[in-house]
């Protein structure tokens, strides 16, 4: 009995070691055929992204790439040299001695690159006023490398834009969008000759990111501009990285149509070549440029030497104190011109500008863009704040005298 007893349990612990073994075995398989499955599951994957790398980037780079051009530009500048040289300018004292000397003017030629795109088959490019503008030469080079003396056909310094015209037939050209419908977060897809790189390979650079804010105003002076400032009004602001001579080239969206002009970077100059992105750009509305181009390319010019006859400060508390107004901020009229546009108008000392022509004042920045983005003859709606009370009036910019 004993015997028949330890036969079975032998039989039993066998039975177990097999199905053991066979369970190891089928647990050493699964890895194995997981691995293998996961392997060619990725490799299936990897064909499919392959297969579907075409985007709407890739789109618009080929559809729209042989559209850009590089600009290369020769201006003339006269510039002040010391005849007795740099070697003694560093002493403070020489410098006032010298000070008194005749200065010599010279002109020098200056060369310089920007970006520019083809809006017509017969040769329109759109450009930067502050990259072709004063050109005496300009040299622009398309996709492939083919090269074209451009001619100006006209330019308007204060909104920054100028129109150039290159001879040619079935041209490739951009499609001018509408920048009132931009939306922030969408694609911001920028095209140029940055650092001077399209002369490298013929071919333009193209960098990729969103809408980051629209309808910034901005103001920089410009000694050569009319009233001495660009007035750069609405700008589309991006952070794909624009840098120094991607000015004047196209900002796209998705669809491939302008929405703006590449025009002015925020950025840190570590480079000898130049300033390079930190990833705040800022383009020209395509609507605004486009009213610019029309007049330009009809011959037409925009005078914009005119005046107003308005002196002006900020509002501070000694103002509040002295009209007795509860305006935290703002612009108040010290002085108006006997005759002029402003008086005409009906402004006076101590009114407070409160909006011109739709454009809110709070600041000097933004009484700069509201008005001197006019031109001679221009009428300008002005609400004023007076005794506590708004007013309307209408201010018609006069030619300076």
């Amino acid at each position: 009995m004993r015997k028949i007893a330890l036969t079975a349990a032998l039989a039993i612990s066998l039975a177990f070691a097999i199905i053991s073994s066979c369970n190891a075995h089928r647990s050493s398989e699964r890895p194995i055929y997981e691995e293998t499955q996961s392997k060619s599951t990725t490799a299936a994957a990897n064909t499919a992204i392959t297969g579907s790398r075409q985007t709407v980037i890739t789109e618009v780079a080929k559809r729209c790439s042989p559209a850009i051009v590089g600009i290369n530009v020769i201006e003339e500048r006269e510039v002040v040299a010391n005849p007795f040289g740099d070697m003694f300018m560093d002493d403070p004292f020489f410098r006032y001695f010298f000070r008194g000397f005749p200065q010599f003017r010279q002109r020098q030629q200056i060369r310089s690159l920007g970006s520019g795109f083809l809006i017509s088959p017969d040769g329109y490019i759109i450009t930067n006023d502050h990259v072709a503008g004063r050109a005496t030469k300009i040299v622009v080079t398309t996709a492939g490398g083919k090269k074209y003396n451009a001619e100006i056909i006209g330019s308007d310094p204060v909104t920054d834009v100028a129109l150039l015209k290159i001879e040619g037939k079935n041209l490739p050209y951009l499609r001018l969008g509408n920048s009132d419908d931009v939306m922030v977060g969408e694609w911001a897809i920028a095209f140029g000759n940055p650092f001077g790189l399209f002369d490298r390979n013929a071919k333009p650079t193209l960098t990729v990111g969103v809408v980051s804010n629209v309808g910034v105003n901005l103001v920089e002076p410009a000694s050569y501009v009319p009233n001495g400032k660009r007035i750069y009004r609405g700008m589309i602001q991006t952070d794909a990285a624009i840098s120094s001579g991607n000015s004047g080239g196209p900002l796209l969206n998705a669809d491939g149509d302008v929405i703006g002009v590449n025009t002015i970077i925020f950025s840190t100059a570590t480079s000898y070549q130049g300033a390079g992105s930190i990833g705040i750009g800022f383009a020209i509305p395509i609507n605004r440029v486009k009213r610019i181009v029309n007049l330009l390319r009809d011959g037409k010019t925009l005078d914009r030497n005119f005046y107003t006859g308005l002196t002006v400060d900020f509002l501070n508390e000694d103002y509040r104190r002295a009209y007795r107004t509860d305006r935290e901020d703002g612009i108040i009229v010290t002085q108006v011109e006997r005759r002029s546009p402003a008086e005409k108008a009906g402004i006076e000392p101590g009114d407070i500008l409160v909006e011109i022509d739709g454009t809110l004042i709070h600041s000097r920045d933004d009484l700069d863009v509201a008005i001197n983005d006019g031109v001679v003859g221009q009428s300008l709606r002005v609400v004023i704040e007076r005794d506590g009370k708004l007013l309307t009036k209408t201010l018609t910019l006069e030619r300076r005298r």
